[in-house]
């Protein structure tokens, strides 16, 4: 029972060993997820990435944010999370969601998975049509930033 808490003490968190994250289309922010954990994570744990409706090409922004640090995300296909049900099922012991919407969705999903779930609010850096293209790319890159600091915070070892 390692897992349990000291009396008085919080409980420790498990070692993920398979993580999913969860955002609306797969195309930014989940997309960004799944390429820095995989990036940093990817031989010592499983990652993927879905969204919960279909219809969004991988977004250029990010893939441009993502590829000044070295991470090519140039092939990301995104897909929903009934694509990957399907596709290989849902054996994730835990499941990030970045957006609202997501985290309904994966809330749902542990009436029949077994998986820890934790909601980290990310904002949406489409929303900011405004600007330049150097000041909407600041946008992605704040995202890129908080998620890889978050990442590396919850997944290591």
């Amino acid at each position: 029972m390692a897992d349990e808490a000291p009396p008085g003490g919080p409980a420790k968190k498990r070692r993920v060993q398979a993580v999913l994250f969860m955002c609306n289309f797969n195309a930014v922010r989940s997309l960004a997820a799944e390429a820095i954990a995989r990036h940093y994570f990817g031989k010592s744990i499983y990652v993927q990435s879905a969204g919960i409706r279909t219809g969004e090409p991988r977004d250029p922004l990010m893939v441009a944010a993502l590829d000044e640090i070295g991470i090519d995300a140039s092939r990301h296909k995104p897909r929903t999370v009934e694509e990957l049900e399907e596709w290989e099922g849902l054996n994730f012991d835990l499941i990030v969601t970045l957006s609202p919407e997501a985290h309904h969705k994966a809330i749902a999903l542990t009436h029949t998975l077994a998986a820890d779930v934790e909601y980290w609010p990310t904002p949406d850096p489409t929303l900011n049509q405004d600007g330049t293209r150097e000041q909407r790319l600041d946008g992605y890159r704040d995202v890129r930033d908080g998620l890889t600091y978050r990442i590396k915070s919850r997944l290591k070892s």
